[in-house]
């Protein structure tokens, strides 16, 4: 899982062709935000106020729904979801960069619209406006520096997790980072633009938003050298 698209296309004579690619980047993202936006309203209403069981709802949701999404989606697009993930996967292939970037920029493209459509059908499914700007603010430099460690942990994540367990261990990367950093992990700069969308719990004001998006370009970086650093992961033995 969480292949660059080149090696998602190369692993099989009948590869997934581009455009099914971009649909499954599409439909992955969407429904990420989906989760993310539709759970976190679902558990402000029902929480009566008690916002840290609003956030463990929230955080249930998203890790479960990511866990799934990187399943079933993985084998077709390499589920990155993610323009982070994508632009350090293609960083790291000497072939995808020798085609100009065609294809990463078309996965990110189908990144962010399916953020914004994720958005708004969280939206339409709870009978709120559909067209919506969040007003949560979320700045400060303790924001800014959750963002680039969540960001960091979870590029670290994909770049060294074994194939097999990636999506166990992105979802659970994910839901503990939730917790642990100030931020609640968004980790995703479609993920920023979707929730940048929604005036709920899980949404974040237009003005907090570039600072995220830095903070997470600054964090894939880091991500990136302390693989860099760790060294080629050793293939496990076999037994």
């Amino acid at each position: 899982m969480l292949l660059s698209p080149a090696a998602a296309q190369a692993q099989l004579a009948g590869a997934p062709s581009l455009k099914r690619q971009a649909l499954a980047e599409f439909i992955g993202t969407a429904a990420l935000l989906c989760a993310v936006i539709g759970s976190g309203i679902m558990a402000e209403r029902l929480s009566a106020g008690n916002m840290g069981v609003a956030l463990l709802a929230n955080t249930l949701a998203t890790v479960f729904a990511l866990y799934v999404l990187i399943e079933v989606l993985g084998p077709v697009s390499g589920a990155h979801f993610n323009p982070a993930v994508t632009l350090v996967m293609w960083s790291k292939d000497p072939a995808a960069q020798a085609g100009h970037w065609r294809v990463a920029i078309l996965f990110i493209a189908a990144q962010l619209l399916g953020a914004v459509a994720g958005a708004w059908l969280a939206h339409a499914m709870f009978d709120m406006n559909v067209l919506q700007l969040s007003s949560k603010v979320r700045s400060g430099g303790g924001q800014w520096l959750a963002e680039a460690v969540a960001t960091a942990g979870l590029i670290l994540v994909v770049l060294r997790a074994p194939a097999a367990k990636a999506p166990a261990l992105v979802a659970c990367y994910i839901g503990a980072a939730y917790w642990f950093t100030a931020s609640t992990s968004f980790a995703n700069p479609a993920a920023v633009l979707g929730r940048m969308l929604s005036d709920s719990f899980a949404g974040i004001a237009p003005a907090s938003a570039p600072g995220f998006v830095l903070a997470q370009i600054a964090g894939a970086f880091a991500g990136v050298a302390l693989h860099r650093a760790l060294g080629v992961r050793q293939a496990p033995e076999p037994g």
